[in-house]
């Protein structure tokens, strides 16, 4: 009897002890299995969007000022995923630059503006001083025509009234019309020769009476209108680029005595390599805007922004080198003026030869949320973007879809929500101090509040 009340009371204390154990197993169970314990909770503060102890940092007011912490709310946003290249400022052939050349034979006799200075339509470049026989012959032949026409304009207004008595034959009266005809070809003629080797309509007047013309003035020629490809009528400001011509110098009808330029007008020329032909026709064929920047130091103090432009065409031939295709943009320069020497003087903002980068828009990517490249930090496979809570800042792992050396674009898939707070900079410094405080920091270094890493001493 005495065995076996024994007996129960041995299986009725393993029997508390086994519901001991059960009742208290979230206690002692972590202990035996830490690894699977501790998988289990970050798995279940991860669904509940609870950030985990070692996934926060606490950064003081002073640290956050000496990084010069910013936050905004994220936001998705359209973005445009753009290529980079290479581009020149040039001249727009045709436009931006203008040759004056000799519209006679002739000697240079005066030179009435040089290199640098700035002229209008109508002012006067060159005097030139006649030496060609065909200037000559031209004026003589205008002169005696304008004569002989007046001479059977008298005599028609003479024989007129006795050509109705019948007293002269009617077929004199026809043969001196149809010579005043062939004269008023002739006259036309000569005055059309004489106007385009630079005479002035005065001047050519003047010829008809007599009075010969023994020098020319070589004068500003109209502006270009570049938008109709038609010489403009009203007057346009020229850039003196290039004196040719010297004083005393014998010239040629045809030969260049300076050149004009008027860079209101520009091409930008890019040069792609010819896998990126496809992006480029495409962005053609959609007038997609492309954004420039110049790659030249701070601009003096152009204020304006360079305004996006559309490609104007694509080169169908190859560049020397046979790798790169040229396209090109329009450019509308901008100016100033300033005075010297009681001359109006131009500054343009692009010249000739500047150097500037295109993006060239290729993809839209919807629904994205856009960075500054310093609020995302990258730990192999990972990116990750801080969460700003107050002086918390929490890191959250996200999906970067694009990425230049400005700018990070990131998925809107979830992993962030959409009005959440972002550090914009100084992700690289506060996960440093986040390693520093979770203990993975290397050996024999300290990592400060403001993320900088020193040697222990």
């Amino acid at each position: 009897m005495f065995r076996l009340l024994k007996i129960c009371a041995v299986v009725l204390a393993l029997a508390g002890i086994v519901g001991i154990g059960v009742y208290t197993k979230n206690r002692w169970l972590p202990w035996l299995t830490p690894a699977q314990s501790e998988t289990a909770n970050a798995s279940d503060a991860s669904q509940a969007g609870v950030a985990l102890p070692n996934e926060q940092v606490n950064l003081s007011p002073q640290a956050q000022k000496n990084l010069k912490l910013t936050s905004k709310p994220l936001l998705p946003v359209t973005y445009w995923r753009t290529i980079q290249i290479p581009g020149t400022v040039v001249d727009r052939p045709g436009i931006s630059d203008r040759g004056v050349i000799a519209p006679v034979t002739a000697v240079v006799t005066a030179i009435h503006h040089f290199a640098g200075e700035t002229v209008a339509s109508g002012d006067a470049l060159f005097t030139l001083r006649l030496v060609g026989e065909s200037f000559q012959t031209s004026q003589t032949e205008l002169f005696k025509a304008t004569k002989e026409n007046e001479i059977v304009q008298e005599e028609l207004e003479r024989l007129g009234p006795i050509a109705q008595s019948g007293a002269v034959p009617g077929t004199k009266m026809i043969d001196l019309r149809n010579q005043q005809r062939r004269l008023a070809v002739t006259i036309q003629a000569h005055r059309q020769d004489l106007q385009i080797r630079g005479l002035t309509q005065i001047q050519i007047d003047s010829v008809a009476n007599g009075t010969l013309v023994s020098e020319v003035t070589v004068l500003v020629p109209a502006g270009w209108n570049s938008t109709t490809q038609n010489p403009a009528n009203e007057s346009a400001v020229f850039e003196l680029q290039q004196v040719h011509a010297e004083i005393g110098q014998h010239v040629q009808a045809g030969e260049r005595l300076a050149t004009l330029s008027n860079h209101e007008s520009l091409f930008i020329e890019g040069r792609a390599f010819r896998q990126e032909l496809p992006l480029l026709q495409r962005a053609a064929e959609e007038a997609w805007l492309i954004q420039v920047e110049l790659l030249e130091s701070t601009e003096y103090d152009w204020q304006s922004p360079i305004p996006p432009v559309k490609i104007h065409y694509i080169s169908n031939t190859l560049n020397d080198d046979n790798r790169t295709i040229s396209f090109y943009l329009p450019l509308h320069n901008q100016s100033r003026t300033y005075e010297r020497d009681d001359e109006q003087l131009f500054l343009w903002r692009f010249r000739p030869g500047q150097r500037v980068q295109l993006h060239v828009q290729v993809e839209q990517l919807e629904n994205v949320f856009v960075l500054p490249a310093a609020a995302v930090v990258k730990e192999g496979p990972e990116s990750y973007v801080f969460r700003r809570n107050g002086d918390i800042f929490d890191r959250k792992p996200v999906h970067v879809l694009h990425q230049t050396p400005s700018e990070v674009v990131i998925a809107n898939d979830g992993s962030i929500p959409p009005g959440i707070y972002v550090a914009q900079s100084g992700a690289v410094q506060i996960n440093r101090v986040l390693k520093s405080q979770s203990g993975s920091a290397p050996s024999g270094v300290h990592v400060h509040a403001d993320g900088s890493v020193h040697t222990n001493h």
